[in-house]
């Protein structure tokens, strides 16, 4: 697969955004799974083939050609005699190492030329495929298979078409430097890694020495096996392990941050401190404080009311930058307050998928992916209330 031409070709991305399988050789350009109907009246799958050339290098022009080969048997009408709309010639065609096509087509639009290979090959696909959709509706050659990522140096095991899809590419790479901690791995930490590991932030590393419990299934993305709940594992090493399915750069350590280890953080640029103690909290803020790192503290407190009936509190995330140390460490929790009961505090899935999002919003909007009118150094949501609130420099 040429990644450098698909990268300077629109029309090639828009396929693949698409969902259609194609593939690049030198000279060619291969659409595979194009759903057709045989003389059987099956519906069965072939590869459109057409030429592919440059008008200037790596940059495709007009398709000189309005023709296309065929791999696979003669497409038929869904009655099974031979779509004749199309046929020019029926041979072997040994069109270069490894593609050798079955059939010669011809589909000449009214302008007399196609004026790009998006159009050609959309084309061809509906006039083919349009006879097996009436066999079965569901044929689609648009399968959405999974291709390499176009940059070499991507983070990613398959393309983000996310991104390109939307157009955002140029925002999404914003993030591709950046090099990110999380502190605590529990609901809100696993939910805010769950959102960082979809962008191309380089390198994520995880610090948490906890194991995987029964508990942490009900706060944390996804379903986990209970087969992987009794390999007894740490929750960095199962989430580690997780995303690498469809990343690079997920670092697991299988440590607590405390005195000894606190300046290891230094050297990220953003750190996530999604933990339950107040101490660890003011800790790194301060091992911290004259470094150039960003630390985006995420916390929450839900307690039963009163009458035992309903749940009330709020979430907050309050973030620590160069300008913003000393508001940001009188405003977390410090390690004088009651950890008993802080610790006890209930956690639900959906409020600590809420705390992330606002975290993880907001690292985005001080990246530049979002834009950020306010630049606030903390935000507040009371779930009682269903008020959101900010706190900004004055």
């Amino acid at each position: 697969m040429s990644h450098r031409l698909i990268s300077l070709n629109p029309e090639l991305q828009r396929l693949i955004d698409e969902g259609y399988e194609i593939e690049v050789r030198p000279g060619f350009l291969l659409v595979h799974s194009v759903p057709y109907v045989n003389a059987k009246k099956e519906v069965a799958r072939g590869i459109i083939v057409s030429e592919l050339t440059t008008a200037m290098p790596d940059v495709l022009g007009r398709p000189p050609t309005h023709q296309v080969h065929f791999i696979g048997e003669h497409p038929c009408k869904a009655n099974g005699a031979d779509l004749v709309q199309i046929r020019c010639q029926s041979a072997e065609f040994k069109l270069a190492e490894g593609i050798t096509a079955r059939h010669h087509f011809s589909n000449k639009p009214q302008r007399g030329y196609y004026e790009s290979y998006y159009e050609k090959i959309t084309t061809y696909v509906r006039v083919i495929s349009s006879q097996a959709k009436a066999l079965d509706p569901t044929a689609d050659a648009r399968t959405f298979r999974t291709h390499e990522p176009i940059e070499d140096d991507s983070v990613f095991l398959y393309q983000d078409t996310a991104s390109s899809r939307a157009g955002i590419q140029r925002l999404a790479a914003r993030f591709r430097q950046q090099r990110i901690a999380f502190v605590g791995l529990g609901g809100t930490g696993s939910y805010a890694l769950d959102l960082v590991a979809k962008t191309h932030v380089v390198e994520i590393h995880l610090f948490d020495a906890d194991l995987l419990r029964p508990h942490n299934a009900f706060r944390l993305p996804g379903a986990i096996s209970r087969e992987i709940l009794d390999r007894g594992i740490t929750k960095v090493k199962y989430l580690s392990e997780h995303y690498s399915t469809m990343r690079r750069g997920v670092v697991p350590h299988e440590v607590m941050i405390d005195e000894g280890n606190v300046m290891e953080l230094a050297g990220f640029d953003y750190v996530f401190l999604c933990v339950d103690r107040g101490e660890v909290r003011q800790l790194v803020l301060r091992a911290l404080a004259e470094t150039g790192v960003t630390v985006i503290d995420a916390g929450m407190g839900l307690n039963l009311s009163d009458d035992q009936e309903s749940i009330w509190g709020t979430c907050r995330v309050t973030v620590s930058t160069p300008s913003t140390r000393d508001i940001a460490l009188a405003r977390i929790p410090r390690a004088d307050r009651d950890e008993e009961l802080y610790a006890s505090n209930i956690q639900v899935a959906d409020f600590n998928c809420l705390n992330a999002g606002l975290a993880v919003a907001k690292w985005k909007r001080m990246s530049g992916f979002y834009l950020d009118d306010h630049e606030e150094y903390e935000t507040t949501f009371s779930v009682n209330l269903n008020q959101l609130s900010r706190l900004e420099r004055r």
